[in-house]
Formats: C-alpha cells, structure tokens, sequence
C-alpha cells in the first residue's frame, strides 16, 4: 500500500515537507522510498541506562554479559521505585545552600523521580550490551582536552572564584562588588535556563539521550530530512547534497548538509556559534553522524566530533534508536517559565543579604 503523507511545520523555513510514497522493501524487510533509499522517517524513543562515558574501573570493557545488563536495569528500577514511596510528612526544610550533595542546587530540590524517563535498560549493538555510548577512545571516554580550552575554562566572569554547587549565597560578589556576575541579566543564563535550547545537548549535534523527554521524530524527503526534538522545541534541518553555509553564517545548532553512501545517511555539521548545544565544544567543532538501519524497527545512530581547540583527538559513539509509537507533544518551555524569573529574584535577595540591605526593598528585576 502506498500512502501520501504532508506535515505542515509553522515557522520553519522548509515550511511544508512532502513526504513521498512510502515503498516496500524491494531487498529484504527494510522500508525504502520510491528512489530506493531507505526510509528513516518515524518516532524513535532513545532513553537508555547506558552511559556517555565508561565507568573508569572497567577501563576497554565495552560489552555487559546478560547478568550485568540484568542487574543493571534492576538497580535503576529499585532505586526509582524508593524514591516513588511517599515523602515524610514531617521532614524539616532542606539546610541553606543544600546538603551539599547531588541533585539540583546542592539537593534542595527539583524534579522528582516521576518526571524521569531515562529508560529501563542498556541498549544493544552487534548483539552486545554496551557499557558506554562512546566507543572510541577505546576507553570510552572524552579524550584530554587542549592545555587551551583548560586555561580558558578555568577564566571565569567573576573574578577567578568557581562554585560547583549553589551555597546559597551571593558569592560571586566576593571578588568585589564591581566584578561581573552570572545572574547580572537574563541573557547571561545558559539556553536551557532560558528555554531556547535542549539541556544535556538532546538536539545535538550530536545528539545524546537525557533524562526525561527522549523522543525524536525523523520527517524524510529527497532533497531535506528533517530532526524534531522533544526537549524544549528544536527542529533539525538538513540540506540533502547541498554545500555547507558561508563561514560568517552561524548557528546554535549548527549547518546540516547531508548524503547517503549506499543504505547510510551521512550528516555533516559546522558553522556553530562559540556556544552550541553540545556545550562542551566550540565554534571550530566539526560533528559527523551516519543514521543506518540495525533492522527495521531500529536505528543505529553513529556520531564522530572534531574540534582540536578543545580536544587533543576526534572521538565517536554510536547508541540505538528503537522505534516508538509514541507522539512527540509539545514543549511548552516558555510559558509560564517561572523558574528564571525565580533565578533573578533569588539573586537579587542574595546580593542584597551579602550588602547588609534590607531583602523586601529589592524589586523584582523582571518586572
């Protein structure tokens, strides 16, 4: 059966993307489009237990037998089953500052464990459990970083002090009450604070699963492929067999050319802005991914980055993408984002405190 599908997506520069008739696998069970490509299209659930990196301790291991990856998806389904039980009715309020432990803030609260949706299980490649999304460094984890990118890293805004975790007070303030600091204006927040980019680089590229809101959409046509996101509201472009954007032409998620070599499509991404979604790279950052069929109701999603200001080598990974029946609903970030509003006020009252005023005389500063 052949089926015409039109998705219309407002705001987008595509506008309206055809998708062509969906045709039966001429070789085998894959789906394939008329032109004989293989057709990617559909909703893919990424969450997985597997982490980024490798724990350090099993150093070149990259598979789990069947017992580890047992044992592994249990610990997680007992550890969000506790945290599901009632709260104390008569627990006293978390101390100023935190507990100092992890958790947002120092622990004094956040998303409880039902907003959770990191997934039950590792995920399998070759018929192996792997221990970590990243394959190569053999160790599976981030190669060292440039002696330029440390230095850089260690310059901050606020006069040399760096603080993990939020101690509850205005520290920032402590180089001096001229110094810059974070919570001087909205536009100084991170993306994710300000509802304009996915946390934990779910929109990538490359793009990585997170804790909750996992769900990415694949919209296909000859000449464009389109990526939505869950989290928060990206939608991917990529320019089938076209050439990258002039250099001057910078974007948060970067430019999206893309090709097939035989049944794998190939997307090469450059011209990120100094900020990108993938926080941990640069402007210079250049992300390969191959999007291939592991079997027709899984994709295997393979990622290579470069950026030699920041690493001293390239590394990749690769992770599944099983299919979901799901919908991707919308993220309605921006409305009613209290929380950033809760952040500027927060700070105000701590520098406030910090110069011996009065808390109730601050205004509030989005106002």
């Amino acid at each position: 059966m052949r089926r015409r599908i039109a998705m219309c997506l407002g705001g987008l520069a595509v506008g309206c993307l055809a998708l062509a008739p969906v045709a039966a696998a001429q070789n085998g069970d894959l789906p394939r489009t008329p032109s004989g490509r293989p057709d990617l299209s559909g909703t893919y659930d990424v969450s997985t237990l597997t982490p980024m990196q490798r724990p350090t301790d099993l150093g070149e291991k990259m598979s789990l037998t069947d017992e580890e990856a047992a044992e592994l998806a249990e610990r997680s389904r007992a550890r969000k089953a506790e945290r599901n039980l009632p709260s104390d009715p008569n627990r006293g309020a978390p101390p100023q500052g935190g507990d100092g432990s992890s958790g947002a803030s120092g622990n004094v609260g956040g998303y409880n464990t039902f907003w959770i949706d990191n997934g039950t299980g590792a995920f399998k490649v070759d018929g192996q459990w792997r221990t970590s999304i990243l394959i190569d460094p053999p160790n599976g984890r981030f190669p060292s970083q440039t002696e330029e990118r440390i230095a850089a890293r260690g310059a901050t805004r606020t006069g040399g002090i760096r603080r993990v975790q939020n101690d509850g007070t205005a520290y920032w303030l402590e180089a001096g009450l001229d110094a810059p600091g974070p919570y001087d204006n909205m536009e100084q927040r991170p993306f994710g604070e300000r509802c304009l980019l996915g946390f934990g680089s779910t929109s990538g590229p490359p793009m990585l699963p997170v804790l909750y809101n996992n769900h990415k959409r694949i919209v296909q046509s000859e000449d464009t492929v389109m990526i939505q996101v869950e989290m928060n509201h990206e939608a991917r472009i990529v320019r089938m067999n076209a050439e990258h954007d002039p250099p001057e032409i910078r974007k948060w998620l970067g430019d999206s050319i893309g090709w097939w070599e035989g049944d794998t499509l190939v997307v090469e991404t450059t011209n990120f802005r100094d900020r990108p979604a993938f926080r941990q790279g640069s402007r210079n950052m250049k992300v390969t991914e191959r999007f291939s069929r592991m079997d027709a109701d899984t994709l295997l999603y393979n990622f290579t980055v470069e950026d030699p200001t920041v690493w001293t080598a390239p590394f990749t990974g690769e992770y599944a993408w099983p299919r979901s029946d799901n919908k991707v609903f919308e993220y309605a970030c921006h409305e009613a984002n209290y929380a950033l509003e809760g952040i500027m006020h927060g700070a105000r009252l701590l520098e406030a405190d910090f110069r011996g005023e009065e808390p109730e005389g601050v205004p509030n500063p989005t106002r």
